[in-house]
């Protein structure tokens, strides 16, 4: 029988309607991501590379979308659990968590910090009851920054420590360009903190267009060697991750780019962080899927 812990989970993973109207930053000028994409779409991809469920991110700053996906989510047992969005500066905010967090298949929050113009918005300290709150009711703080935000986010990671924080996407390094700092180093020091996770997805999408898995080798090794592979999460990004590579891709790619790791650091990265981070409290466990190497 295969261990829970061995089952693969995809971290980070999008559905959307474009006819829902909430999703500003999706244009006709990117026509390959101008279309609707919902479960149907995806379920072929995870049965074909053994992925036995999936963590569903937001992708617009509305609660109207987090109600959408979290109805996707009832419908779908391969959605383990849903990461949504709310107000987080409001005076009542701490309480509205709590009647949103009633919703079990609600695992986390994401504010989409690296659309505010604010580089500094997550130093507000009206933020202060929300991240309280979210630590109080099990919810994950999805951080979706860029490396100028990563300072920022060391003073809430250290002011909260009951805080469990994910950095979505590994901060988006610019990986085109081949700048390494200051990215480098506030990454390690985020990683000094006990609650803090990196996930290693979207890496292709900063990438140039005819990137190479050694292309983005020293970023993931750069996490690995400071977060350790039990504090790293793979996400596709799907289909966000299609204007870089397919779904089959990314997973072929992520298999070599691990490699040389030992048969529980794979498993950590692919699939038991993922359920540590995520579902020891909330969502739902996941069902069949493949051993994670």
């Amino acid at each position: 029988m295969t261990a829970l812990m061995d089952l693969r989970i995809d971290a980070h993973q999008h559905f959307w309607r474009i006819e829902r109207g909430d999703y500003g930053w999706l244009t006709p000028e990117t026509p390959a991501l101008f279309r609707d994409f919902e479960p149907r779409d995806l379920l072929p991809l995870l049965q074909r590379n053994g992925i036995a469920g999936t963590i569903l991110v937001q992708a617009a700053p509305t609660e109207a979308e987090t109600a959408f996906l979290l109805g996707l989510a009832a419908e779908e047992h391969r959605v383990l659990g849903v990461v949504g969005w709310t107000g987080l500066t409001g005076p009542r905010a701490a309480d509205h968590i709590a009647v949103l967090a009633r919703e079990p298949l609600l695992v986390g929050l994401r504010p989409m910090v690296q659309d505010i113009a604010e580089d500094d918005w997550l130093l507000r300290p009206e933020l202060g009851p929300a991240f309280q709150a979210m630590a109080e009711l099990g919810l994950v703080f999805d951080a979706l920054v860029l490396p100028r935000h990563l300072r920022p986010l060391e003073h809430v990671v250290a002011s909260h420590p009951a805080l469990s924080v994910v950095i979505d996407h590994g901060a988006k390094p610019a990986i085109r360009d081949r700048t390494w700092q200051p990215w480098a180093d506030d990454i390690a020091r985020l990683a000094r903190y006990p609650n803090t996770r990196c996930k290693i997805s979207g890496l292709a999408t900063e990438a140039a267009p005819d990137w190479r898995p050694d292309d983005l080798r020293p970023y993931v090794e750069h996490a690995r060697e400071h977060f350790g592979a039990d504090r790293l999460l793979w996400g596709s990004d799907w289909p966000v991750v299609t204007g870089a590579a397919s779904y089959d891709r990314w997973c072929e790619v992520i298999l070599q780019l691990t490699q040389g790791w030992s048969e529980a650091e794979r498993a950590a990265l692919l699939g038991g962080t993922a359920r540590d981070t995520y579902l020891t409290r909330r969502g739902r466990a996941p069902e069949g899927g493949r051993r994670s190497c």
